[in-house]
């Protein structure tokens, strides 16, 4: 069976637009990766990027997990974006405004001119920009780092949003509704202790800390 049938319940909130997809892809920073080893279930808090049609990991060559998916173990990846809490007039309607989804399929490691590509864009979608100014990776470097690849080809997107639905039992009630907003913004960028004088804030972090909503 598909695991991107429509559910059996709430299937408003679920999605086949592709660019809606793409866009909690590219504004989350955070994916968490499941997957089955022999000695039972595993899910992987890691960092991802977005590459067109695929989605970009990178980690040690050491790691477990990491050596599991590229020799084809299948996985699941979750992303979610929190953006609000529904406060209803009863703790049943209450709930959470938000976006997620999950993606399915197996990896292939990348090698070559394409991983280093691959940790430029990794970089890139972190701080648009960084990569130009950072100096290249060592082949020491990439000889540690693994890259893996994911086609984007089996995924299902499902939102909330909107206001708490209360009975109209509840609405004549006295107890308060709405939405409490959660923003997720930058600060100002503090500098490395060790940093040499006369280094200013580059335009790549400058171009982040001015961000909100991401």
């Amino acid at each position: 069976m598909s695991r991107t049938l429509t559910p059996s319940r709430m299937a408003e909130r679920t999605t086949d637009d592709r660019t809606i997809l793409d866009a909690l892809l590219d504004e989350v920073l955070v994916a968490h990766v499941g997957l089955s080893l022999d000695e039972g279930a595993l899910v992987v808090p890691t960092g991802f990027a977005r590459d067109g049609d695929r989605l970009l990991f990178h980690g040690s060559t050491g790691s477990r997990w990491m050596r599991a998916v590229a020799a084809g173990t299948p996985i699941c990846v979750t992303v979610t974006a929190l953006d609000g809490i529904k406060v209803a007039r009863s703790g049943f309607e209450s709930g959470m405004q938000y976006r997620s989804a999950c993606l399915f399929g197996t990896c292939t490691a990348l090698t070559g001119t394409d991983a280093v590509r691959a940790l430029d864009v990794f970089v890139d979608r972190i701080l648009p920009g960084r990569s130009r100014e950072l100096r290249p990776s060592t082949a020491k470097e990439l000889a540690a780092t693994m890259v893996l690849g994911l086609p984007i080809t089996e995924w299902s997107v499902k939102t909330a949003d909107g206001f708490p639905d209360d009975p109209p039992s509840d609405i004549a009630g006295d107890a308060w509704a709405g939405v409490i907003p959660l923003l997720r913004v930058t600060g100002i960028p503090v500098p490395n202790p060790d940093l040499r004088a006369g280094i200013g804030v580059p335009d790549s972090v400058q171009c982040r800390s001015s961000l909100s909503g991401w």
